[in-house]
This record gives C-alpha cells, sequence and structure tokens, in this order.
C-alpha cells in the first residue's frame, strides 16, 4: 500500500464516523448500518435491530437471515 492509497482510505473512514460513528463498533452490523438501520447486534445471540436507525424505545432483534434480506434493500 502506497502513502495516496492510505490518504484514500483515511478519508472513507472520516466520512462514514461522520455519518455514523458506530460504525466502528463491534456489536454494529455495517451492511445493516449502510441501509438506514439500527443494526445494533446482540452479541450472544447474534440477532440484529432492523429498526430505523436512531429509533425511539428498545432494540426489536431478528435472525441474521432476515437481517441479510433488509441489507440487500
Amino acid at each position: 500500500m502506497n502513502s495516496s492509497d492510505q490518504g484514500a482510505y483515511d478519508t472513507r473512514t472520516a466520512e462514514n464516523a461522520q455519518a455514523r460513528p458506530d460504525l466502528n463498533s463491534l456489536h454494529v452490523r455495517e451492511d445493516v448500518a449502510r441501509a438506514g438501520r439500527c443494526a445494533n447486534v446482540h452479541l450472544p445471540t447474534g440477532r440484529t435491530c432492523t429498526l430505523p436507525a436512531r429509533h425511539p424505545g428498545s432494540c426489536q432483534f431478528v435472525g441474521p437471515e432476515d437481517a441479510e434480506q433488509v441489507a440487500a434493500q
């Protein structure tokens, strides 16, 4: 990797951090978050919240297959 590649990576990372600072967290499923969803993952079960991002109230978790369908939309 050369220095220009590293600079491009840093720019994308900074843009993502401004839009969704939680994307760098282990408990957020990135593909679901990019679809505009909450994407919090219940780590013991692997289930993902597919409610809209920054929704009020508690998360509603669905299985990995359902989260995959939401991410693909």
